[in-house]
């Protein structure tokens, strides 16, 4: 089962079992009462939640005594737990979908007699988060031979053409300008 890390408990509140929810996910939809996730060795299911405050009680977790137990654990899901409960929007993607797949770019010519060419760049290894989303990029080894450097970044956002989950195929634009800037 491939575990995915969407939230952590944090302190008790209050002396009914409440607790502090940090979410670490873009979809706090998934956060209802009844809903059920993953904490190391145990199964914690909601029992009542105020995402506005951040707070969430769970099932069987009546003490402050009982909570503190749960302080500082992650809950987890997997990926089809996922994929059933959240529906994605047009051009978004869950990370998960992304780490993985090869990166491709259409090279133009130098000269009037060459053609248009489509080279690999890499594989998304990691998606790291600051201002904006970067896939961190593990460059092709044929590139790396030809002194390009061996990872590099690439602005989701900004770079992204195209993207095919099902066949784990990424087409993007001005990517390979970084990397030729990284020579």
């Amino acid at each position: 089962m491939n575990k995915i890390p969407i939230a952590k408990i944090g302190k008790t509140h209050g002396i009914k079992g409440w607790q502090k929810l940090h979410i670490l996910t873009d979809f706090p939809e998934q956060f209802r009462a009844g809903s059920v996730f993953f904490s190391d060795k145990i199964t914690l299911t909601i029992d009542k939640i105020d995402l506005k405050k951040g707070l969430v009680k769970f099932k069987g977790i009546e003490t402050p005594e009982d909570a503190k137990k749960l302080v500082n654990r992650k809950l987890y899901t997997t990926e089809k737990e996922t994929k059933q409960n959240i529906k994605l929007k047009k051009n978004e993607y869950f990370w998960f979908d992304i780490i993985g797949c090869e990166v491709f770019e259409d090279i133009k010519p130098k000269t009037e007699n060459e053609t248009i060419k489509k080279i690999k760049l890499g594989k998304v290894i990691e998606i790291e988060r600051a201002d904006v989303d970067y896939l961190v990029i593990v460059t092709e080894k044929s590139l790396i031979d030809e002194g390009y450097p061996k990872r590099f970044l690439i602005d989701f956002k900004r770079h992204v053409k195209e993207v095919d989950v099902n066949n784990k195929i990424i087409i993007s634009k001005g990517a390979f300008e970084i990397l030729e800037s990284l020579k």
